[in-house]
């Protein structure tokens, strides 16, 4: 049972650095990235490209995923959304867009496979990361078998989690952000650059997407449609734990993540889906706000 609530509690740090960067985001700019699960791809695939062009294992992919999505983040911002602000459903038609440019960039090489170039890493097949040879295996700690590289993802989860808390809840920038999501009206007439804080908060919901997609690698195949099932995934989280909302967040990925690996275990991974959507589904009837919303004034 303890091995189960492990697996379950490593799925559940995977959701969470996901929904974290869509709560923040959705909170803040009420945009719905449809482009948010390609930010996971692409960083999976960075894990992927550095370990055959690079040499490099996942310690490494880790802080380049985050600079190579945040900075893909902060080009979306500033060349689409950033024109659809207050248009919420103009936005979700153009980041689904930007999603199907970047499945279709990977897929054909960025346009090299039309030359007859192939890169190595990139295309329509699938691809494999090999994780750390010290993060193989098992070890046990109080009388139970644990997976290290389950451990390292549960870990890495925690400390950004932690500093995301930090920097929304301890710092004059994440003031601002906390300000927007209030009532960006207000917070633009108090003086705080509301693009500029957005654009900033776009390219790190990014950032978090990409290490995402690293610590996904490890475990999971590589291909160039993998984004779309995440973002549903995220977007359950975010819906579940109420928009803009951390302490939510965390809540629902926990729980979201549990159930799904206690139903699949005992069942199967489609049956262990559909119960995750009744749960939702569930409480958005009871809370339609989300478990821990903010109180309007």
């Amino acid at each position: 049972m303890l091995n189960i609530l492990f697996i379950g509690l490593s799925l559940s740090s995977i959701l969470l650095l996901i929904a974290l960067g869509l709560a923040i985001t959705y909170g803040a700019m009420g945009v719905i990235n449809m482009a948010h699960g390609e930010m996971v791809m692409v960083g999976a695939y960075v894990a992927v490209l550095s370990g055959i062009w690079l040499d490099a294992n996942l310690l490494v992919a880790i802080p380049l995923a985050f600079v190579v999505t945040a900075l893909l983040g902060l080009a979306i911002e500033r060349v689409v959304v950033r024109k659809l602000y207050g248009r919420m459903l103009d936005t979700l038609l153009a980041t689904w867009g930007v999603a199907l440019l970047i499945q279709q960039a990977v897929r054909l090489e960025f346009g090299l496979s039309f030359f007859g170039v192939h890169v190595e890493g990139l295309g329509p097949g699938l691809q494999h990361v090999t994780t750390p040879a010290f993060l193989q295996g098992t070890f046990r700690l109080a009388g139970v078998e644990l997976n290290a590289y389950r451990t390292f993802i549960i870990l890495v989860t925690a400390v950004l989690a932690t500093a995301t808390w930090w920097l929304v809840y301890r710092t004059a920038a994440g003031m601002q952000v906390r300000a927007i999501i209030r009532n960006p009206n207000m917070a633009a007439a108090s003086g705080i650059d509301v693009k500029r804080v957005n654009s900033m908060t776009f390219a790190f919901g990014s950032g978090l997407a990409g290490i995402a997609g690293v610590l996904i690698s490890g475990i999971r195949t590589v291909f160039p449609d993998m984004g779309p099932p995440l973002v549903v995934d995220g977007f359950m989280v975010v819906v579940t734990g109420g928009v803009g909302s951390l302490y939510g967040t965390l809540l629902s990925s926990a729980l979201l993540g549990e159930i799904n690996a206690l139903v699949a275990i005992g069942t199967n991974d489609i049956l262990a889906r559909a119960v995750m959507f009744a749960v939702v589904i569930l409480v958005i009837l009871i809370k339609p706000n989300g478990l821990f919303s903010f109180k309007e004034r």
